[in-house]
């Protein structure tokens, strides 16, 4: 076995933790991963257990390190990408005091809603707040509740015992940082959404002492804050131990897992645009200004990369829609074969569904609106639907259209993005799940008229990511570097023939939310 230099990069996502080892040059060397389970409450909460991350992230690293595919004493970091906007409260021992609020959960809303009212108002913010927190932050807290901020004001209201115990709200990254080096810390990206930071000098971020005031969070219970490259301690000697590792291995602040796929799909010049499809989905790029669109809910965010924004918007569901209707169809299968026969709906099997129905499934349309949406419309009471079906639809033509729904609901995002940057993003990066399906790139590069970049290991986007953050960390590499030691499988050139159907289905694609907005807020506000 040949002497390389490694980093053990952690992607945490909502279904599970995935470890890999990844050279400093980005190149992956093996995985290995473990699910976690999510639990949705009356009244749109979504938690997890965070213990259940830490022994899945245990557990997926013994095996990695134990697994042969390179010697523990080439390891020289851990880098850890998670999920964007999942809260933990902790005690002053590191120990979480309840479950996680997740980046789903929209319990906060009410708090998020009595903080930000006020005369004159538009679209539910008061003037005088919106004036306060815009210009420093680039953002206000958003109406849904899905941010950390209102996750800490559901905690303060309805959780009172859990907060007065509360040392620190941390986001999920850095709770797996603390597990991992016993280091209080947040990056100045991973604590954005508790919306408390001044951004407008993108190398001197802190903590807003006014906002601190305004929103009733203890300024006490926020974390220190640290760059996204910053070493912050090393493995704690029993986690090293339980691991397999070596005295010593360091611990690389790294990023939330919007920034970490910026930097894993190597598009981190100023307008190079990446798209992420995995449970929810956004596409983003890095960019030299701070700016906010307050109507489509985008805005300049702090990125790992010094002295750059990146464009956030995230949209709630993209594969999640795929797992909704294999779970449909698992069950349907359930109770036709019964649960011993049954196997349920692979990936494949979708995939194969689609790709025998002609673009536009017949004028099939399903709007993937599960659990509300972000962007480009800020609304928690859309839905989802199945629209145009017909005595003629069939399994297949609903498979295809469940993946035409979401690309239909990208370019939706995609036309505000780009209108916010001030540039057309072409080509467009696909990362993410989503991404190692070929026909789903090609109906991408159709639905949004841009060529498709396909990454070699697209699902490995946050933890190549995670990697080269640790590596500009270690010095080995700059960002700069980055483009040139991508690996790329495939390109997809939009088909013209299939631009007319695709714009008529777009279309009609905004106007179903546009003419039942009403009708989804009449039947699903609480």
């Amino acid at each position: 076995m040949s002497s390389q230099r490694i980093i053990l990069a952690i992607d945490h996502g909502t279904s599970g933790v995935k470890a890999s080892l990844v050279t400093i040059h980005g190149r992956v060397l093996a995985s290995d991963s473990e699910k976690t389970t999510i639990r949705f409450l009356p009244g749109g909460g979504a938690v997890q257990d965070p213990g259940q991350w830490w022994d899945a992230l245990l557990s997926v690293a013994r095996r990695l390190v134990g697994s042969g595919v390179a010697r523990p004493a080439d390891i020289e970091a851990v880098c850890v990408s998670s999920t964007f906007s999942s809260t933990v409260a902790v005690d002053r021992d590191g120990n979480h005091l309840m479950d996680a609020v997740t980046w789903m959960d929209s319990r906060g809303a009410p708090y998020v809603k009595a903080l930000m009212k006020g005369f004159p108002s538009f679209m539910g913010y008061g003037l005088p707040q919106v004036l306060k927190w815009l210009p420093r932050t680039a953002g206000a807290p958003t109406l849904s509740g899905k941010d950390d901020i209102a996750h800490a004001l559901l905690i303060k209201h309805e959780y009172p015992e859990v907060y007065e115990k509360t040392f620190m709200f941390l986001p999920s990254k850095d709770y797996l940082n603390l597990r991992l080096s016993g280091q209080f810390a947040a990056t100045y990206d991973s604590v954005h959404l508790f919306w408390l930071t001044d951004i407008r000098d993108i190398r001197n971020i802190h903590y807003d002492e006014e906002l601190i005031r305004m929103s009733g969070i203890d300024r006490s219970k926020l974390p220190p804050l640290v760059g996204s490259t910053d070493v912050i301690g090393t493995l704690r000697a029993e986690v090293a131990r339980d691991m397999g590792l070596p005295d010593g291995v360091k611990v690389v602040a790294g990023s939330p897992d919007h920034q970490c796929a910026c930097i894993g799909s190597g598009a981190v010049r100023d307008f190079e645009g990446h798209l992420y499809i995995g449970t929810s989905s956004w596409v983003q790029c890095v960019i030299p200004f701070k700016k906010t669109d307050v109507i489509h809910s985008i805005a300049s965010f702090p990125t790992a990369i010094p002295g750059r924004y990146q464009s956030v918007n995230e949209q709630d569901i993209a594969g999640g829609a795929l797992d909704f209707l294999a779970g449909l169809m698992g069950r349907c299968c359930e109770i036709a074969a019964g649960p011993v026969h049954h196997e349920g709906v692979s990936y494949d099997a979708l995939n194969e569904a689609a790709s025998r129905v002609p673009a536009g499934s017949h004028g099939l349309i399903v709007t993937p609106w599960l659990n509300g949406e972000r962007t480009p419309v800020d609304d928690t009471t859309v839905r989802a639907g199945i629209h145009n079906l017909s005595t003629t639809t069939t399994f297949d033509h609903i498979v295809r259209a469940f993946f035409e729904g979401v690309a239909l609901n990208t370019r939706w995002s995609l036309k505000y993005v780009e209108r916010f940057v001030g540039s057309r993003l072409d080509p467009i990066t696909i990362v993410g799940g989503g991404a190692r399906s070929a026909l789903w790139c090609r109906i991408f590069a159709d639905v949004l008229d841009r060529r498709i970049l396909q990454p070699k290991d697209p699902m490995q986007a946050n933890a190549r990511g995670a990697a080269f953050i640790a590596s500009v960390g270690l010095g080995e590499i700059d960002f700069a570097d980055i483009p040139a030691l991508m690996e790329f499988e495939g390109a997809f050139d939009p088909d013209p023939a299939n631009r007319e159907v695709y714009d008529r289905l777009f279309r009609e694609f905004v106007g179903i939310y546009r003419n039942n907005r009403a009708m989804y807020q009449r039947l699903n506000r609480r």
